[in-house]
């Protein structure tokens, strides 16, 4: 009986794919109603508790719906995704784990150290290190690079692998933490 659900099974899919290729959005989105669950959970089991599985399923849909004209068997629809699924999953480990090792390397980078001003700037510049220090890593990394490296936002974003919208969001969260410590040792 089992093997009979499956053969019905890959039947429909060759017939929602048929339909899909053939510009029938009726077809098209009940493959993805079909599919969608099976493969939020591949993507999931694959992540973790990574809470990006969505996006992930969602990117792999993309991909899904631009290399279906090379599909040639319509009813191997099931291994074609799980496949690009896959396959993007392992991107987004591979991301996950350089934006890692990078916020690690810049967090090792001391601060180089701002020339004294007047007396009493040691004392304000230990405070500033001990400041930064005590940030995450990634908001650390983009003040950093924005105020000592003289980056701008966009290079910020290619540098740390993260869209521009998150670097701004480090700055201004980081020039807040840094404001509220330093304040709060006056």
């Amino acid at each position: 009986m089992q093997g009979e659900d499956r053969l019905e099974g890959r039947a429909l899919d060759g017939w929602l794919v048929a339909g899909a290729r053939a510009g029938e959005a009726r077809l098209a989105s009940a493959l993805v109603r079909r599919w969608q669950p099976r493969l939020l959970g591949h993507a999931r089991r694959l992540l973790g508790a990574d809470p990006r599985a969505g996006d992930v399923v969602q990117a792999s849909w993309a991909a899904i719906w631009q290399a279906l004209p090379s599909l040639r068997e319509e009813r191997a629809f099931g291994t074609f995704a799980y496949r690009i699924v896959t396959r993007q999953c392992a991107r987004a480990i591979d991301r996950a784990q350089r934006r890692r090792a990078l916020d690690a390397a810049i967090a090792a980078v001391p601060a180089p150290e701002p020339a004294p001003a007047a007396a009493g700037a040691g004392d304000d510049r230990a405070r500033l290190v001990a400041a930064l220090g005590a940030l995450s890593p990634g908001k650390a990394a983009a003040l950093r690079l924005f105020y000592f490296e003289d980056m701008s936002v966009i290079e910020i974003a290619h540098a740390l692998g993260v869209p521009p919208g998150t670097v701004k969001t480090r700055l201004m969260h980081g020039r807040a933490a840094l404001r509220a410590a330093l304040e709060g040792e006056e």
